[in-house]
């Protein structure tokens, strides 16, 4: 999953926009935006874990035999 969004980084960013702003809003704004970064960050591990958990490895799968 090489090209998955680094929703992290994104989080950063609006925590880094929070800190620098000086009006009330926009800090709120950035805030809230940073939790949502967050909660998508968290499902996306999950969806990875459980994609991880179901999906065999080459090393999982029997190799089968020619005749």
């Amino acid at each position: 999953m090489g090209n998955q969004p680094d929703y992290r980084a994104q989080a950063a960013k609006c925590r880094s926009d929070a800190d620098a702003s000086t009006l009330d809003n926009v800090r709120d704004r950035n805030l809230r935006a940073e939790a949502a970064w967050l909660e998508m960050a968290v499902r996306q591990d999950r969806v990875t874990a459980s994609r991880r958990d179901r999906v065999p490895t080459l090393q999982d799968t029997p190799l089968q035999e020619t005749a």
